[in-house]
């Protein structure tokens, strides 16, 4: 039962919004000594496991370009586009996205969003626009929940779309992980589980992006918050 204070040290560090990276390494050290595996065999386990599970990589370069382009008028640009579409609302521009991301990120394609290089430059700003040409000005509040749900959006789709491709990271981690616990389990059968999860995650929060722009339309109407 002691072991399971590596659990109470993640609890109490996510509580306290402690660094992410600090407070995974702090319970898998609280739970290897627990365990009795002293110091340096947890290190060494640590150690193992990081090496062994390294499949994820970073890509950096399209950040700078992104950056020039906002100074050229990028996000001044996709207000214009998008307030000229008639159809659009908040909520249609989001599922949009959603069932786009969620597409490429079931391809393996998952560099071609994210919160640097789509949803800060084009998709919040486009999602604002809209919401302003239908109800006038946004407060403060109003304008930062569009843009949570815009983070949301791009965090939710790529999370439950990336697993069904089969050479991911995250799918590759699931199967080193249980290789080293002696199951042998095929990428594949792991990307199949996870679409129909990913089915469910677009049904629900589709639902929710809906829900949003009924709101919103009431809030034309009345005038209300």
């Amino acid at each position: 039962m002691l072991t399971l204070w590596g659990i109470a040290t993640l609890v109490v560090g996510f509580a306290l919004r402690l660094h992410p990276l600090l407070v995974v390494v702090a319970a898998a050290l609280v739970t290897g000594l627990t365990a009795g595996m002293g110091l340096v065999g947890t290190v060494a386990a640590l150690g193992k496991a990081f090496t062994a599970n390294r499949y994820l990589s970073v890509v950096w370069l399209v950040l700078p370009v992104i950056g020039v382009l906002e100074r050229s008028g990028l996000q001044e640009r996709a207000r214009q586009i998008i307030s000229r579409v008639r159809a659009a609302t908040p909520g249609r521009v989001l599922l949009t996205y959603f069932i786009l991301r969620q597409i490429t990120a079931a391809l393996g394609l998952t560099s071609l969003g994210g919160q640097a290089q789509m949803v800060r430059p084009l998709l919040a700003p486009m999602t604002e626009a809209v919401a302003e040409s239908r109800i006038g000005h946004l407060p403060d509040a109003l304008r930062f929940r569009l843009r949570a749900h815009a983070a949301a959006v791009d965090n939710i789709a790529v999370f439950f779309g990336e697993d069904i491709f089969v050479a991911v990271g995250s799918v590759l981690l699931m199967k080193g992980v249980l290789a080293q616990s002696g199951y042998d389990v095929e990428p594949l059968r792991l990307a199949m589980w996870a679409a129909p999860t990913a089915v469910i995650a677009l049904i629900v929060h589709g639902g929710r992006l809906l829900w949003l722009d009924r709101r919103l339309s009431a809030r034309a109407r009345t005038g209300g918050p």
